[in-house]
């Protein structure tokens, strides 16, 4: 009885340890291509809403013309949502308000956007921001870009 318990007890102990493994092998996986930032989001946020529900935190990478963002709290290997620079337009920008201070990273910025229609919001450190306009302004000639 007590070596079942002990073998179990082992066995649990290694599934967590492989589980906080893959999470980081996951993370450099993503990294590892360069131009990434810690991101959270919000998608189909309706309009004058400001509490701290529905907020997930993750990381954004800069692909080419897009943004590829993925969950952190996640094993998939490809990106939960993807972000056309052409299609994304920022309605506003604002520091997190009431419970949003908890939900998300201390020194964040949230960036309310549209991307084909869709409301969400982007809340990220003040050096991401910064990239992240740049990246928006940079588009190739004759593409639209809508930076408020």
């Amino acid at each position: 009885m007590v070596l079942a318990l002990l073998v179990s007890g082992a066995v649990v102990v290694v599934l967590v340890l492989l589980g906080l493994f893959v999470f980081g092998l996951r993370r450099r996986l993503i990294q590892r291509s360069g131009g990434t930032f810690d991101c959270s989001l919000r998608w189909n946020v309706p309009e004058n809403e400001s509490g701290g529900k529905g907020w997930i935190y993750g990381v954004a990478r800069y692909n080419g013309d897009r943004i590829e963002w993925f969950r952190v709290f996640s094993y998939a290997p490809r990106p939960r949502r993807l972000l056309e620079r052409s299609a994304i337009e920022v309605l506003e920008r604002r520091t997190p308000q009431g419970e949003e201070e908890l939900a998300l990273l201390s020194d964040s910025i949230v960036l309310a956007c549209e991307h084909r229609g869709t409301r969400l919001e982007l809340a990220m450190s003040e050096d991401a921001l910064t990239g992240f306009l740049a990246w928006l302004e940079a588009a190739p000639p004759g593409q639209r870009v809508n930076v408020a």
